[in-house]
């Protein structure tokens, strides 16, 4: 591989018509949800082998599979919608089926048993070499130079990316902070977050791996049943969420990128703002092709645009009340601050501030 990018930020900011673009460009290896599917599982210490490698891979991402065994979907899961030989209710569906491996063919039964032949026998080495290797393999795969991996709710995993791969380029992107929370609010996945977050501060355990039986035990009856193998899927959809905790959210991981791209160094991280890529479609992707290093090709700047919807843009304008409005920017005002002090916010993304990292 040429290069490898990963895009970071919050999620619901139109990263996943970002993965399809990508994924149209002839020289562009798009991984869709790569980080979100195999996790920090698939980054142990020390060296394995290549069939150790394969199982982080293979293995069901036990977050996902709770949410498909108790019937939450996300349409992220695109697995789910032309379902092949693994089920989430016996199988189990692997890691790399569930986002990955749809995005960039029709049958990822036969590329998933195709990357197995070649991984299990690969020589030991560190997790990093190993997913280096996967990438040049599917790059090789797909003819395609470059890797982007772009996963939704992907700031906490930047710092570790960086460790791991220290010459990646990062790539934050950002949407309004109103518009994002509420769309966030509505999905399944940000839902499930928001409640997981909920049990750790009612317990204050730092991770939810670490809950004791009795810590457990001491939680209402709408949450403790969310860490069960299966759950009622009414205990996420119907519950009350006050859209200020998303708006909250926001703030933080909009937070953590603004300060991740601004310890980058010079060339290695560009801002881009969800706002600006549906104002100004083909510049703005002229510029993230030169930074993921392509060319933005003319017939690809074609049917980008395709790919863009602007008519959620001020939908939180539109649908909240005032009140409601005032308390979601309230809770945004942080990483709004943040955006602006680094010079991120929607209409700045300049090729001089790429180039300074801070772009």
């Amino acid at each position: 591989m040429r290069s490898l990018t990963f895009v970071i930020g919050t999620g619901r900011s139109g990263s996943t018509a970002l993965s399809r673009i990508l994924n149209t460009h002839p020289d562009v290896l798009s991984l869709n949800e790569y980080m979100a599917s195999v996790g920090d599982a698939a980054f142990p210490e020390g060296r394995l082998s290549g069939a150790e490698f394969w199982e982080a891979l293979f293995r069901p991402t036990p977050y996902f599979a709770g949410m498909l065994r108790s019937g939450v979907l996300m349409p992220e899961f695109l697995y789910t919608r032309r379902p092949g030989r693994y089920a989430a209710g016996t199988t189990g569906i692997p890691a790399l089926s569930l986002m990955v491996l749809p995005h960039l063919t029709d049958d990822p039964d036969a590329l998933l048993d195709e990357l197995r032949a070649a991984v299990v026998d690969w020589p030991d080495r560190t997790a990093p070499r190993h997913h280096e290797a996967l990438f040049a393999l599917l790059g090789e795969r797909f003819g395609r130079t470059v890797a982007v991996e772009r996963s939704g709710y992907s700031t906490g995993w930047a710092p570790g990316l960086r460790a791991a791969f220290p010459y990646a380029r990062f790539v934050h992107l950002h949407r309004d902070g109103p518009d994002c929370a509420l769309s966030m609010s509505r999905h399944p996945g940000y839902r499930v977050i928001t409640l997981m977050r909920e049990i750790a501060e009612r317990t204050g355990v730092e991770h939810l791996a670490d809950l004791t039986a009795e810590q457990v035990r001491s939680l209402p009856p709408d949450l403790a049943p969310l860490l069960g193998e299966r759950f009622d899927a009414a205990l996420v959809r119907d519950r009350d969420l006050p859209l200020r905790r998303f708006a909250d959210l926001w703030s933080e991981l909009v937070g953590d990128g603004v300060r991740f791209l601004d310890g980058l160094p010079a060339g290695q991280g560009m801002s881009l703002a969800y706002e600006d890529l549906l104002d100004a479609p083909r510049e703005e992707l002229t510029r993230l092709a030169a930074f993921v290093g392509v060319e933005p090709v003319p017939s690809w700047l074609d049917s980008a645009c395709a790919h863009l919807d602007g008519s959620r843009r001020g939908s939180a304008r539109r649908q909240l009340t005032a009140a409601e409005l005032a308390d979601v920017r309230e809770g945004c005002a942080a990483g709004t601050r943040a955006l602006a002090r680094s010079g991120s916010g929607s209409g700045s993304g300049s090729e001089s501030e790429s180039a300074t990292g801070r772009g």
